[in-house]
C-alpha cells in the first residue's frame, strides 16, 4: 500500500470514532499542555525575578555582617555586630575598583504625618545609595554631605510612605514625626513597585545614614554596607578587594574566618532563580508522567481496535497487503493519535500560561525547546506504545482473521 493511502486510512479510522479518538488523546493533550504551561510560567517566573533584581541597581555588591558564635552555637547571617561607618571610609578610600559606597542603617519605625500615621521600614544610607538603586527622585531633592555630617532630621519618602501620609499632595517641605522626632520631607522617589521576593520597594523612609545611627539606633553598627563595583566584569575583582580591605581594617588574622559576608547582585539572581528552576523542572517532570499515561491508553485503545476490526485485517491481507503495511497502519494511527494530541496539548498548555499569567501577573516565556522536544516525545510515545497493538495486527493468519466475527 502506498504511504499516503495509510495515511488516509490512519486518519479514516480515527474520525470514525471521533469521541473515543479524542479521550484516548486526552493524557497526551494534558501532559503536553501541562509541560508547556509549566516551563513557559517557570521561564517567565525567572525573568521577572531578574527584571526585579535588576532594579536593585547595576554591578551592586553587598557586604553584610556574619553569623555570631557561642560555645559551639552559631547565630544567622548578620547576627554578628561587625559593621561600621570607619569599614565605610575605609573602602571609599582604599578601593579603586568601586564607584559608590553606601552604609545602611535599617529600622522599622511608624511615621506620622498630622493624623496619619503608617509603619514603614525607615533606612539610614548615603546619597551614593540613590546611584547604586538606579533610583530617581519624583520631586524634591536628596539630602548632601553636609546634612550628613551635622545628622540632619530630613527624610525622603518612597511613594507608598507618601501615599499613605499625604495622599495625592506633594509632601516636599512639609513635616513628619518618626518617634517623637521631627523630620523635614525634602523629596519623594520615583515608583518602583514589588521586588523579587513580593516586598514593596516604595513602602520606605529614607534619612541620613548619621541621623538613623546615631538618633534612632544605638549609634554604633551598621546592618549593612551597599557598594556599586565599576562594571559588571569588575564584580570578582572587587569583591576579593573588599574582602582583603576589611580583614586588614578589622585585623582578621591568616586562617580565620571573615567576620562579614559578601554577596553580589548575580549571586542573588543565581539565587533566586535556581529555586524556581528546580521547580520548574520538578513540575514538568511530574507533568511527563501524564504522557506516560497517556501512551498507555493510546495502547489499550489500539488493542481494542485490533479485536474489532481483526476481519477488515483479514480482507485487507487477502488482497495482497502486506504484514509491513497492516503494521505501519496501525503506527501510524497510533503516530497520528499523539501528534494531534501533542498540537492540541500545545494550544492548550500556551492558552493557559497566558490564562494564569494574566491572572498572577507574571511574565509568560513559552520555551521553543521544551514546546517542541513535548510534542516530538509525544508522538514517540504513540510509535512507542502502538508497536505491540501493530505488530500483534500484522501478525494476525489472514484465514483466521477473515473466519472471525
Amino acid at each position: 500500500m502506498k504511504t499516503a493511502n495509510l495515511i488516509k486510512a490512519a486518519f479514516t479510522a480515527i474520525v470514525r470514532n471521533k469521541m473515543r479518538s479524542f479521550l484516548t488523546m486526552m493524557g497526551i493533550i494534558i501532559g503536553v499542555g501541562s509541560v508547556v504551561a509549566l516551563v513557559s510560567l517557570g521561564s517567565g517566573a525567572q525573568y521577572d525575578i531578574e527584571k526585579q533584581i535588576g532594579k536593585m541597581g547595576t554591578n551592586m555588591v553587598l557586604v553584610i555582617p556574619g553569623s555570631s558564635r557561642f560555645e559551639g552555637v552559631r547565630g544567622g547571617s548578620g547576627s554578628l555586630e561587625a559593621l561600621t561607618m570607619k569599614d565605610v571610609e575605609v573602602l571609599r578610600k582604599e578601593s579603586d575598583l568601586l564607584t559608590y559606597v553606601s552604609p545602611v542603617v535599617r529600622t522599622q519605625e511608624q511615621g506620622v504625618a498630622g493624623s496619619n500615621n503608617w509603619n514603614t521600614s525607615v533606612s539610614g544610607v548615603a546619597p551614593d545609595f540613590i546611584s547604586i538603586r538606579k533610583w530617581d527622585i519624583a520631586s524634591g531633592r536628596v539630602f548632601d554631605e553636609r546634612e550628613i555630617r551635622t545628622r540632619a532630621k530630613v527624610a525622603v519618602l518612597g511613594r507608598t510612605v507618601a501615599k499613605e501620609l499625604f495622599g495625592d499632595a506633594d509632601p516636599v517641605g512639609k513635616r513628619i514625626r518618626i518617634r517623637t522626632i521631627p523630620f523635614n520631607v525634602i523629596g519623594v522617589l520615583t515608583e518602583k513597585g514589588q521586588n523579587a521576593m513580593g516586598r514593596d520597594e516604595d513602602d520606605t523612609i529614607l534619612v541620613p545614614s548619621t541621623t538613623a545611627l546615631y538618633r534612632l539606633r544605638n549609634g554604633k553598627n551598621i546592618n549593612m554596607i551597599m557598594a556599586s563595583a565599576v562594571s559588571d566584569a569588575a564584580i570578582p575583582q572587587a569583591e576579593t578587594q573588599i574582602e582583603g580591605i576589611l580583614r586588614r581594617s578589622h585585623h582578621i588574622p591568616d586562617g580565620q574566618e571573615n567576620d562579614f559576608r559578601i554577596r553580589s547582585q548575580k549571586d542573588l539572581v543565581s539565587m533566586a532563580t535556581s529555586v524556581t528552576g528546580t521547580l520548574t523542572i520538578l513540575l514538568a517532570a511530574v507533568a511527563g508522567v501524564s504522557l506516560l499515561v497517556g501512551g498507555i491508553g493510546i495502547m489499550n485503545i489500539m488493542l481494542v481496535s485490533v479485536t474489532e476490526r481483526t476481519r477488515e485485517i483479514g480482507i485487507r491481507m487477502a488482497i495482497g497487503a502486506r504484514s509491513s503495511d497492516i503494521l505501519l497502519q496501525f503506527l501510524l494511527e497510533a503516530t497520528v493519535l499523539s501528534a494531534l494530541g501533542g498540537a492540541l496539548g500545545l494550544m492548550g498548555g500556551l492558552g493557559g500560561a497566558y490564562a494564569l499569567g494574566s491572572m498572577l501577573d507574571t511574565s509568560v516565556l513559552p520555551n521553543t525547546f521544551f514546546m517542541a522536544a513535548a510534542v516530538l516525545f509525544s508522538s514517540f510515545v504513540g510509535i512507542f506504545f502502538g508497536f505491540y497493538p501493530a505488530r500483534k495486527a500484522a501478525g494476525l493468519n489472514p484465514i483466521e482473521a477473515l473466519r472471525y466475527e
